[in-house]
């Protein structure tokens, strides 16, 4: 299996308390930590796990945060040859979690806006060899749509992590074969000030309007519908024992999507197999450490 990822890397600094605090408001008694994420990182490190050869394209700054980044990947098996640094400080994120596992996030890219398609172009080579491309949407929209460019013309299966959730331009809906929105990030792909009351149902018929790609919409707790242009099926989720920070479920479920794709599994049992890589995410503090390896997937998916 070949995966090509195109995304971001950025450290996490996570704060952990009972609470959110209110406007204005000071809170004692918080948890510091911090350490590597960035969606594409988390993916291709997700995917490498998963037994995948993979190709990772990101910017990074000139800094200690970039040089732990490829420390990080030689480790996990990652091929950065591609990675750019550049000028600007590599990206951060402060993430607050609260008692419940439920998280706000505040990014500043950095570096990671100096990612052109001039870089992805230098790319295009691993895009070309690899099963799947995966492209999430912390990069500038430019280097977004020049990776779904290159993708199509290479003829790989594209998967789009629509993360976060920008309009997509009219031709951008023809530019990949799966999109993986959630239940928030559907009403701004589409363009709607707010949605509505739309239904999830309601939401992928009119992202099916635009697109002939498979749609997955992750409903948390609730798991996932499925339109693979055909029917809408509901996949159920897989119960975590306890829910300790749900950070960086979307990644794993993310790379153990592409994964499945790659290795040619029935699409429906791609999405389970996705939907139990993130129900075990869940049950584990921090991003890197709660990506799982296969075995601890087919745990969960035998109970």
């Amino acid at each position: 299996m070949k995966i090509a990822v195109v995304g971001s890397y950025g450290v996490g600094m996570t704060m952990r308390f009972p609470q959110f605090p209110q406007s204005g408001e000071t809170l004692m008694g918080g948890v510091f930590d911090a350490g590597p994420g960035g969606k594409g990182s988390n993916q291709a490190i997700g995917a490498a796990r998963l037994g995948a050869e993979v190709s990772f394209l990101t910017a990074v700054g000139p800094d200690d945060f970039g040089l732990a980044a490829r420390a990080l990947w030689k480790v996990e098996g990652v091929n950065d040859s591609c990675v750019v640094t550049g000028e600007r400080h590599t990206m951060v994120g402060f993430i607050l979690v609260d008692a419940d596992g439920e998280n706000r996030i505040i990014v500043a890219a950095g570096a990671l806006d100096e990612l052109t398609p001039a870089h992805v172009e230098k790319f295009r080579s691993h895009i070309a060899k690899a099963d799947v491309l995966v492209v999430s949407m912390e990069l500038a929209l430019p280097a977004v749509l020049a990776s779904l460019k290159i993708g199509r013309e290479e003829g790989v299966m594209i998967v789009l992590n629509p993360a976060p959730a920008v309009k997509l331009p009219p031709e951008t809906w023809e530019a990949f074969d799966v999109i993986t929105p959630n239940r928030t990030e559907a009403p701004v792909l589409l363009g709607l000030a707010n949605d509505h009351g739309l239904s999830p149902k309601e939401l992928i018929a009119k992202m099916r309007a635009k697109t002939q790609a498979k749609i997955v919409m992750t409903l948390g707790s609730e798991g996932c519908l499925v339109d693979d242009g055909e029917t809408v099926t509901a996949v159920p989720a897989f119960k975590a024992k306890k829910v300790v920070d749900t950070t960086g479920a979307g990644d794993s479920f993310t790379s153990a999507l592409a994964v499945a794709i790659a290795e040619g599994k029935d699409f429906l049992e791609c999405v389970k197999f996705a939907a139990a890589s993130g129900s075990h995410s869940v049950g584990i503090a921090g991003v890197i450490d709660s990506l799982p390896t296969r075995e601890e997937i087919n745990k969960c998916l035998a109970q």
